[in-house]
């Protein structure tokens, strides 16, 4: 009697690829040896797949719904040898869609044989908050991760103390299963990475309490990072083996720091240069004076010259930030620019507004229009000059 691939995976006959696929993962993860070392889960889950290679093909999903098997040659409905009807390549479909659907693919394309159980780790990354001051001077901190390390039980094993690895059965240790198909070309043979053993070709019969199997476990650790100065926001420092310890106790990938900079009170950056802006009072930027500014090395004197306009900028070599992989102040540092903004008072007592008034007396500017092009002239001149063109 053909079997009910849809019950088995519970689904309706109506469902889609997606459900199907869904379905699938949720089962496979419930009974797969090396999750659930019973027998009759073992059976299940071969089952499961067959169910999950029937209805994930067109064709084979087809002879079910006629009511044949397509994997059970003795139905005389398909079959695994199944017979010469239908489309001669069917054995092709379907049959890399069950490593992709619960094993992200494993085998790789074209691998034969059994792989190493022992994988690299992946990457990981952390993010440092800096102030601008610890960018241009580099810091060395401790910080604190929580990444994959080695399972200290059973030391990456995965196997309980006293047991190890065995042969799957299903594979023979080969890593890989194949299926046989008869076309108008003879003998198709296609293999791919075993279910069971995940194309390792050995299982584990008694994982480890600790790590389940996997060899590794989740701890919190500290790791010192060394930032060199001249970082900036949105940038990575590499620590090698830093990074998640990978399946079966394999090498751990690398830690990335990515930088975090806080914005400055005073400065503003630009890759190595930086930017502030000093207010001046109309008189002073008139009359001449000197600002006293903290930069990075300390107290520097800026002098605006007598008659300093608004948005003069005053330019401070070799002030600014170091630039990465460089030493010295000529080639290995940036710029700082100061933009001078002059402000005009708002509020004026009868006094200085007097004082003014007989200062633009004097200068004669009382009544002066500037015009578009910088020269100066009465509003009603330009006016009249315009109209008499």
């Amino acid at each position: 009697m053909a079997r009910d691939y849809y019950e088995i995976l519970g689904v309706g006959k109506d469902a889609d690829t997606e459900q199907i696929k869904r379905a699938y993962r949720k089962l496979a993860r419930e009974l797969h040896p090396d999750v659930n070392p019973d027998e009759q889960a073992r059976q299940r889950f071969q089952d499961v797949s067959d169910a999950y290679e029937v209805l994930t093909d067109p064709q084979k999903r087809k002879i079910a719904d006629l009511g044949g098997d397509p994997l059970d040659s003795s139905s005389g409905v398909g079959g695994r040898s199944g017979g010469t009807g239908g489309d001669p390549f069917s054995g092709f479909g379907g049959l890399g869609d069950i490593m992709d659907a619960f094993f992200g693919g494993a085998g790789g394309p074209g691998g034969r044989g059994p792989r190493s159980r022992v994988q690299t780790g992946a990457d990981a990354l952390i993010r440092m908050q800096l102030t601008l001051d610890e960018c241009a001077s580099g810091v060395s901190r401790d910080l604190t991760v929580d990444t994959a390390v080695v399972c200290s039980w059973c030391d990456g094993s995965g196997c309980e103390t006293g047991t190890k690895p065995e042969r799957c059965d299903t594979c023979g240790g080969l890593g890989e299963v194949q299926n046989v198909q008869r076309s108008f070309l003879g003998q198709v043979v296609t293999a791919r990475p075993c279910p069971v053993c995940r194309g390792t070709g050995e299982t584990i019969p008694h994982p480890c309490q600790q790590c389940g199997g996997d060899g590794r476990v989740r701890a919190r650790r500290t790791v010192s990072a060394r930032v060199p100065p001249g970082v900036g926001d949105g940038m990575r420092v590499r620590l090698a083996g830093q990074g998640e310890v990978g399946p079966g106790g394999g090498a751990a990938g690398d830690l990335y720091v990515e930088v975090e900079e806080k914005p400055h009170e005073t400065f503003s950056r630009d890759g190595s240069d930086l930017h502030c802006t000093v207010q001046l009072p109309m008189t002073a930027a008139a009359l001449g004076t000197t600002v006293l500014l903290e930069t990075l090395d300390g107290v520097e004197e800026i002098r605006a010259e007598p008659g300093t306009q608004c948005a003069t900028v005053i330019t401070l070599r070799g002030f600014g930030m170091p630039r990465l992989r460089s030493s010295g102040r000529t080639d290995g540092r940036g710029d700082l620019f100061v933009h001078l903004d002059v402000i005009t008072p708002t509020r004026l007592d009868a006094r200085q507004t007097e004082l003014l008034r007989e200062i633009a007396s004097l200068r004669d500017e009382e009544q002066t229009a500037v015009a578009a092009n910088g020269k100066a002239g009465s509003l009603f001149s330009r006016l009249r000059d315009s109209f008499g063109r």
